[in-house]
């Protein structure tokens, strides 16, 4: 395992201090951590025969029907002293159907098939009743379950049910899987809110109507949140009760399946936001207290309690919960064709105090002490070798806060094995500009500097605001921007009013700058592209259970009578600018200049010039800006184009000619009018 970054690496995980080394002083701390992922390893090869059959623990445990139609289920239960199976087949009947108990602690039954028929009904509910050592008898979903639904007019507690639709109703996959993209551009988007109507959208309406959207606007890649089931809507998909269910409020599992395929079709790869870092604490329909006991997938007492997140937290250093947690991966690869993940929680399972209460000053001994969860690492180091050895093409992206080296470099040079980590500091920034600083307190250097802050060899997914912004109590950039003027100013028909001219003027530049200078991927969330003008607010208590805030009004778009249209067509631009030029997959950009006075910030990166001027007030005339390639450049993209809602104060036909004249460390200049708020996209002429 260790040798798969080939030859040259050493072979005891320290080739991330030949890239970094301000990591030798915890040289032994590196190695020790390397060393306990490879004695799991070994442990795997020699117990299981190795991760590819490790991780496909839905084909031994949950339900499984065999050809001749006989219905196999098994479960992990060491805790309980008497297991049985019992659903509508058999009247709820616990003496029907006993399971047998093995020296592992895992319970299974086989049902035989009547005349080549499964004796379970397709869709029709089951439940595992156990008995614990003090008498109790209790009843659970099955941990593997595929499917479970909920009925709020009976119970918000799910049921379970037996999924396994005829053969002439299972979806069939017609397309392959796209290759994994150069640079990524991901639309983050939630099934349920993707309608501008007061309801839950289904994986039906997404493939009809988000898709096509997602794809004219120029992305390549979707992150679709909440599919886990979750009881609890207003939770967004981060309390999973059941790992292996996909979420029936939006549909059943062929219905996602088909989705999935509709955007390989596109050539759109879809990751799952995978949720790992904790589970719901639900007892009834969850796997807290699963067998009686409180730690069988998590740890028990206090550290199996995540409090601020109020639910139960994985113990990661157990062989069982390995498997389940490997092969809940591998299955959602596997059954519907998804093309990766996105890891939630990332430092919660990285750090014994999962970052409560606790700051990252980037000192290396943070990474590297005691506070780090050794099982934590372990697993996540597996989890990534075991996707990117079986699917090459995997993609893999970590939300971490604490900025932990080698997050993104693979486990045989002593890292955790991510592709990208999450640029969390960008859209704490924006926010902090905008609510604290006017416009002309903006540091330049600063802004440069957050956007360009990451290491050298990790890829990193930049996002000016993610889902996250939008909840409720928070505010998106546009509503920070704009405020009570978009109820009454974002229409053709009303004044162009300075309060809403900045603010689509700076939405936009905040993206381009964010897309250009922060990462090698980027990220979107629904809505936010075209400065969505109300917050998310799922239904609960709260708010009479309405599903007012709970949807994206999608068609203010479509409206050519307001501005959104603008927006939503720059976004569009600055994708397909980028697939064409990939800036994305390129090497950091050169910054020219970073102009405190003028608001100015000039930079290069993948052929491009790009010209920032965040001035309020001032415009500039002739203004000279440094290019190491001479020839003759002409603008690609403007925020200031009047089909962006800008006031096409540069005219595109314009040519920019470069002088032989070093200037701000460039062999090259041009000159350039760069009006108050605007940003330009400068290209060789031979290259448009």
């Amino acid at each position: 395992m260790a040798s798969s970054s080939g030859p040259s690496a050493p072979s005891d995980g320290t080739g991330i201090i030949d890239l970094d080394p301000w990591l030798e002083p915890f040289r032994e701390a590196i190695q020790r951590r390397f060393n306990y992922v490879e004695s799991w390893v070994k442990t795997v090869n020699e117990v299981e025969g190795g991760l590819e059959k490790f991780s496909k623990g839905y084909e031994k445990f949950g339900f499984n029907v065999s050809d001749n139609g006989d219905i196999i289920y098994r479960e992990w239960a060491p805790s309980a002293v008497e297991a049985s199976l019992v659903g509508e087949f058999n009247n709820w009947d616990t003496k029907a159907d006993p399971m047998t108990k093995d020296d592992f602690g895992v319970w299974g039954i086989t049902l035989p098939a009547k005349e080549g028929v499964p004796v379970i009904r397709h869709d029709s509910k089951v439940k595992i009743s156990m008995v614990t050592p003090s008498g109790e008898r209790i009843y659970r979903i099955p941990a593997w379950i595929k499917r479970v639904v909920q009925d709020l007019n009976v119970s918000p507690v799910y049921e379970s049910v037996f999924w396994n639709p005829p053969k002439e109703k299972r979806y069939n996959f017609q397309h392959t899987r796209p290759k994994k993209p150069e640079s990524l551009r991901i639309y983050e988007a939630h099934v349920g809110i993707s309608s501008p109507e007061n309801k839950v959208a289904t994986y039906k309406e997404f493939t009809a109507n988000m898709l096509p959207r997602i794809k004219y606007l120029g992305y390549n890649a979707i992150q679709l949140m909440a599919v886990m089931e979750h009881a609890y809507y207003a939770s967004f998909g981060y309390q999973v009760n059941n790992f292996f269910a996909a979420s029936s409020r939006y549909g059943n599992p062929e219905d996602l399946k088909e989705l999935v395929d509709a955007a390989h079709s596109l050539g759109l790869v879809v990751l799952l936001d995978v949720v790992h870092s904790h589970a719901s604490k639900n007892v009834d329909d969850g796997l807290n207290m699963f067998d009686g006991s409180d730690h069988l997938y998590f740890h028990s007492g206090s550290k199996g309690q995540h409090g601020l997140w109020d639910s139960r937290l994985f113990n990661y250093g157990s062989h069982e919960v390995l498997r389940f947690l490997l092969s809940n991966l591998r299955f959602w690869m596997e059954e519907y064709g998804f093309d990766g993940f996105r890891f939630d929680g990332v430092t919660s399972m990285l750090y014994t105090h999962h970052g409560i209460g606790t700051g990252f000053s980037g000192g290396y001994h943070e990474y590297f002490g005691p506070s780090v969860d050794d099982d934590g690492v372990m697993y996540l180091a597996l989890a990534n070798e075991m996707l990117h050895r079986l699917y090459p093409d995997c993609i893999t992206v970590a939300e971490d806060v604490s900025g932990m080296p080698a997050l993104c470099l693979p486990h045989s040079l002593g890292g955790i094995g991510f592709d990208y980590r999450l640029a969390m500091a960008i859209p704490d920034m924006y926010i902090k500009l905008l609510k604290e600083k006017s416009d002309n307190e903006w540091d330049i250097g600063n802004l440069a500097f957050t956007l360009t802050n990451r290491r050298h060899g990790e890829k990193t997914i930049a996002y000016a605001e993610s889902h996250d912004q939008a909840l409720v109590g928070d505010k998106s950039l546009m509503m920070w921007l704009c405020d009570k003027e978009m109820y009454t100013h974002m229409s053709v028909l009303t004044d162009f009013t300075p309060i809403i001219e900045r603010g689509m003027a700076l939405h936009k530049m905040i993206r381009l700058v964010t897309h250009t200078l922060g990462g090698e991927g980027y990220l979107n969330f629904e809505g936010n592209e075209f400065g969505h003008p109300e917050w998310l607010d799922f239904p609960r208590a709260g708010n009479n259970n309405s599903f007012w805030y709970a949807r994206r009004q999608l068609n203010l778009t479509e409206d050519n009578l307001l501005r959104y249209k603008f927006l939503n067509e720059f976004d569009r631009a600055m994708q397909l600018t980028e697939a064409k030029y990939g800036w994305l997959h390129s090497s950091q950009a050169y910054i020219s200049l970073k102009n405190e006075a003028d608001k100015v910030l000039v930079f290069e990166r993948a052929g491009l010039l790009w010209v920032f001027n965040f001035h309020p007030t001032d415009s500039f005339t002739d203004y000279r800006v440094g290019v190491e390639t001479a020839g003759t450049y002409r603008v690609v993209l403007d925020t200031d184009d009047k089909q962006f809602g800008g006031l096409g104060r540069n005219d595109k036909s314009t040519r920019f000619f470069t002088t032989d004249m070093e200037w701000n460390g460039r062999k090259n200049f041009l000159q350039v009018y760069i009006p108050t708020r605007t940003a330009l996209a400068l290209a060789l002429e031979e290259t448009i």
